[in-house]
């Protein structure tokens, strides 16, 4: 049974969900944009260096990191509107979490292709999927925290 809260989610026997809201669902729809622009750019980039004969370990380094400084921009001014002379420690932590989620999808990706040997297109798809996760939780929680609601995907 599910239970109107008053605080734009619902209870379903007693489990909390985190809320859905306008605020929330734009926020996530403009870092899925800036997420694909990155995507485009690391997808291209990495296909020319593989086609280059660059090894795909290093190609997803080189790939992974085309996108981050612009990544940083649009997430920071227009996905999370943050505001303030914190830039620095923003971008030290941006960059923590972006080095966390090249580690685990260039580990996803060497799974995938040299030990499953999964086809090279889907190995970088399912290490982009991770990357993805690991980058909106770190930056929405982490990076660019703002005041947490009560249910937040956040909260502590």
């Amino acid at each position: 049974m599910k239970l109107e809260t008053g605080d734009n989610y619902t209870e379903d026997e007693g489990v909390n969900r985190v809320p859905i809201n306008k605020q929330n669902f734009f926020e996530f729809l403009r870092f899925c944009t800036v997420g694909a622009g990155n995507t485009a750019v690391d997808f291209i980039v990495f296909f020319i260096l593989t086609h280059a004969g660059l090894p795909h370990l290093l190609a997803q380094g080189v790939a992974y990191s085309a996108g981050v400084v612009n990544s940083f921009y649009f997430n920071r001014q227009w996905t999370f509107r943050a505001a303030g002379n914190t830039v620095f420690w923003e971008a030290v932590k941006f960059g923590t979490v972006n080095g966390l989620a090249l580690l685990v999808s260039a580990a996803l990706l060497f799974i995938c292709r040299d030990s499953l040997r999964l086809a090279l297109w889907s190995s970088k798809l399912a290490a982009t999927g991770a990357g993805m996760a690991i980058n909106y939780i770190g930056s929405r929680c982490w990076v660019f925290k703002e005041k947490q609601v009560r249910g937040d995907l956040c909260e502590n």
